[in-house]
């Protein structure tokens, strides 16, 4: 079940917010601690994006679910659109108990580190997020090295391109998105010294319509290649690949390939629901550890794949030619995971 809280919900529903696992008014809290070591553990997850596009949240969501099946815990999912409710979720998940609270994105760093000090009992992972200093022993921060799928997608945009000219469209310039762009650039001229590759952020990651309309705008220039990395709104960029002929663009989550078949080659698939099933998992096992991860290519988190869809729909001599470049992507992964190649990350553009 997922609820959906703004401002004005949050103060109605108070204490009670999306508890299944919550205390019966008027317990003592030695009732309450006693009552809630009989109840299946609650894990919570958090996620202040949109679900519904075929990408992260859903893969997370669906990961929640197998956690509740595998686990035997019980489960609830709050899609938090106020930015203003978070530490108040957050609080009241830990009044309630949580074992772990799960939750993502930099929007709610300082909330989480507001909150988790007051409920050292409950286990808070924030995915895709920066460290915090100085780390706290109940909140773990995961962070993802995709920068270095960026730089095989770079290489793959500069193989495939016969403009000359490949694109990155990001939600907004942050500095991981500007780590992503850098190593995307990297990795283009690293093949092809004379390829353009120009950036843009859409200011949102839930405006598809404002990315189309980017898109399309840079394939009109010239570009014939585009990375996406705008969450929510990618499948704005996507339908820009399908609005015209050989225009060709790399998405960021697996479900993303149904929007183009024939015009999404590749995935920079960034495991999100492994991450929260692996994380969340350990976290109920005792095998907790509070500061940061950092998840790369060795974890099989962070890839760079070809779309199974495209394989099967795409116009057999352009699935040719990616079956071709990609045996130098392997080349060039291996190269990374080995350590004989050092990927830059650079966060300013």
């Amino acid at each position: 079940m997922t609820l959906h809280l703004t401002r004005r919900d949050l103060l109605k529903r108070s204490s009670q917010l999306a508890l299944a696992t919550a205390l019966p008014l008027g317990a003592s809290t030695m009732f309450g601690a006693a009552w809630a070591q009989t109840q299946p553990a609650l894990v919570a997850f958090v996620h202040t994006q949109a679900a519904g596009d075929n990408g992260p949240i859903d893969d997370m969501l669906a990961a929640l679910k197998r956690l509740e099946q595998e686990m035997k815990v019980k489960t609830r999912a709050i899609y938090a659109s106020d930015p203003a409710t978070y530490e108040s979720v957050f609080r009241n998940l830990g009044n309630a108990g949580a074992a772990v609270v799960v939750t993502t994105f930099f929007a709610v760093a300082q909330p989480l580190k507001a909150v988790a000090p007051s409920f050292p009992n409950t286990k808070f992972i924030h995915l895709y997020a920066d460290p915090v200093a100085p780390p706290l022993p109940n909140l773990q921060t995961v962070g993802y090295k995709q920068y270095l799928a960026d730089y095989l997608a770079g290489v793959y945009g500069a193989r495939v391109s016969k403009t000359g000219a490949i694109g990155y469209i990001g939600g907004a310039s942050l500095p991981s998105l500007n780590g992503d762009f850098n190593a995307l650039k990297a990795g283009a001229l690293s093949v092809r010294p004379d390829i353009k590759v120009t950036p843009a952020f859409v200011g949102s990651f839930q405006d598809p319509g404002k990315a189309r309309e980017i898109a399309n705008q840079m394939y009109q220039s010239g570009t014939d290649f585009i990375q996406c990395g705008a969450a929510g709104s990618n499948g704005g960029i996507i339908q820009a690949a399908n609005d015209g002929k050989g225009r060709i663009v790399s998405g960021t989550a697996i479900a993303n390939a149904a929007l183009g078949p024939k015009t999404l080659h590749t995935t920079i698939a960034v495991a999100y629901g492994k991450s929260l099933f692996v994380q969340t998992k350990a976290a109920l096992e005792a095998k907790f550890t509070g500061g940061s991860y950092m998840a790369d290519m060795k974890d099989d988190v962070v890839n760079f794949i070809l779309s199974d869809l495209f394989l099967k729909q795409g116009e057999p001599d352009a699935v040719a030619k990616a079956k071709e470049i990609f045996v130098e992507i392997a080349k060039t992964k291996q190269d990374i995971i080995d350590g004989r190649l050092v990927v830059p990350l650079k966060t300013t553009i």
